[in-house]
């Protein structure tokens, strides 16, 4: 049958296995875009999918160290959006089910925005994010990875522990921020409405309750970043 000729039904045939074996994604494709994913979040600058929520809130003039305050508090939750990525693309990496994987990679996604957001709002500071991302994004994916090996139900618990926590730290930010950096505040209530609604979906995919050291390692290791990322 000559090529783009069609059967009697009008449908063209279907396309031989061995054809269909070209586009299986090989071990060194799932690599390329592991490395292309950490490179994009550590060095780029990916861009968000929904709009800043800072919006036109006007930009106030700071006095310096609240400027400092300002800038040192959105590095720490840029570093923990460094680290969302890493925590779920490690744990898509392998995870068994694909409705599972969906899930994460969906979460992801809404993270990438947070990562934008805390760019662009460091940058307003005159800032910059941490020195050590790099370090920050490979624990986090090593992390991640070692979470979904245990399987899918204790990863997605996994998920709501570490983002019971962003929502506790970020409500902190929101009381510790200057009264008068309302783009940061702005910023930082839709991150803590998406944290939570990433928790509350995980637990309904059928998440698994941590055992009780995991999440004070969990918080331990979380205030050594935020002390570092602070300044650093």
């Amino acid at each position: 049958m000559a090529a783009g000729e069609r059967g009697e039904s009008g449908v063209p045939p279907a396309t031989p296995p061995a054809m269909n074996a070209r586009f299986q994604h090989s071990p060194l494709d799932h690599l390329l875009t592991e490395a292309q994913r950490a490179l994009d979040t550590v060095f780029g600058n990916p861009p968000a999918h929904r709009a800043n929520p800072a919006g036109d809130t006007p930009e106030v003039k700071l006095a310096a160290a609240e400027r400092r305050h300002a800038a040192g508090l959105m590095r720490i939750n840029h570093v923990g959006e460094v680290c969302a990525q890493g925590l779920y693309f490690g744990q898509a990496a392998v995870a068994r089910d694909p409705a599972t994987r969906g899930h994460l990679l969906e979460a992801a996604q809404e993270e990438t925005d947070h990562l934008a957001w805390c760019t662009q709002r460091l940058h307003e500071l005159d800032s910059r994010p941490s020195r050590f991302n790099p370090l920050w994004y490979c624990g986090s994916y090593a992390l991640g990875v070692l979470a979904g090996l245990a399987g899918d139900p204790w990863s997605l618990g996994f998920v709501v522990e570490t983002e019971r926590q962003v929502e506790a730290h970020l409500d902190d930010h929101l009381q510790t921020l200057p009264a008068a950096d309302q783009r940061s505040r702005e910023i930082l209530r839709v991150m803590k409405a998406d944290e939570a609604r990433h928790a509350d979906h995980a637990e309904q995919a059928g998440a698994r309750l941590l055992p009780p050291p995991i999440p004070s390692a969990m918080a331990l290791a979380s205030r050594l970043m935020k002390t570092i990322a602070y300044r650093l």
